[in-house]
């Protein structure tokens, strides 16, 4: 690795990338976990659907306002998001969630002992509409179950192997968890024709440019509510349909659509 890279990599700065949608009651939770940070990054809330009152929201807490149009799905929204980016290390941040105080840090930290990796995730308590964590319920344990025999004895992944563990059978890393790597990502994109999958893609896309690194603690906790697109994506069968899709992409169909099949009955549960 020559001098400037190592230059790079030793200042690697980050942001928190917020692609908001719409009024989220949640917004100024969000920012306010953002700007108590242990160490210091960028904010940027994004978005198509500005409402009166947004800028000054921003001012309070610091954060730079972009806005963007028309319209155009979530994965334009995270698309448009990312282009805002100035630092090599970037969080797609939902504005329902909040992050702990050592989020950045570690992610920064992480990110500079593991050059190699196009993305980094830490774990993630749910919370409920009142910020109250939820017990860990099937679901939870499922994923963390998951993750852990993908990495067992090791932080990082490369290998085939490894990452079909790990994503071959759905998807257990909590999107807003991610902080993306962008001097690994290149020119890296989220896909703008799916309603609910496009994170699972995303990792699959990006687990081809670089490593995996996996930061074990709990470092944001992510909201389950019935509004959000989740779902509301489970509830008119979007998520099904592109469940089915990316198990076609990894597996023979057969297997695919057995796994598609019991993936939505993992899922049955989550409005109840």
């Amino acid at each position: 690795m020559s001098y400037v890279e190592l230059s790079v990599l030793s200042s690697m700065k980050h942001s928190f990338l917020i692609p908001a949608f719409g009024r989220s009651p949640y917004l100024e939770s969000c920012l306010s976990s953002l700007v108590t940070q242990t160490a210091k990054s960028q904010v940027v809330v994004c978005t198509s659907t500005p409402f009166d009152g947004i800028e000054a929201i921003c001012q309070r807490f610091s954060a730079r306002l972009h806005v963007h149009g028309p319209n155009r799905g979530i994965g334009a929204d995270w698309n448009a998001a990312l282009g805002t980016a100035d630092t090599e290390l970037v969080t797609l941040t939902h504005q329902d969630d909040i992050y702990l105080p050592d989020f950045s840090a570690c992610m920064m930290a992480t990110a500079r002992r593991k050059p190699m990796s196009a993305m980094l995730f830490s774990d993630a308590d749910e919370i409920d509409s009142s910020g109250r964590v939820i017990p860990r319920h099937r679901n939870t344990i499922v994923k963390r179950l998951m993750v852990g025999t993908a990495f067992v004895g090791r932080t990082t992944i490369r290998s085939v192997a490894a990452r079909k563990l790990l994503l071959g059978f759905g998807n257990p890393i909590i999107c807003p968890a991610v902080t993306i790597n962008l001097t690994r990502a290149g020119a890296f994109r989220f896909r703008e024709d799916l309603r609910t999958n496009m994170d699972w893609v995303a990792w699959l896309d990006l687990a081809e440019r670089g490593a995996i690194t996996r930061v074990p603690e709990v470092l944001m906790q992510h909201r389950a509510h019935d509004q959000s697109e989740t779902a509301k994506c489970l509830s008119n069968g979007a998520r099904s349909e592109e469940d089915r899709m990316i198990f076609e992409r990894m597996w023979p169909r057969p297997l695919a659509s057995m796994l598609a099949h019991l993936y939505q009955r993992a899922y049955a549960g989550y409005l109840k």
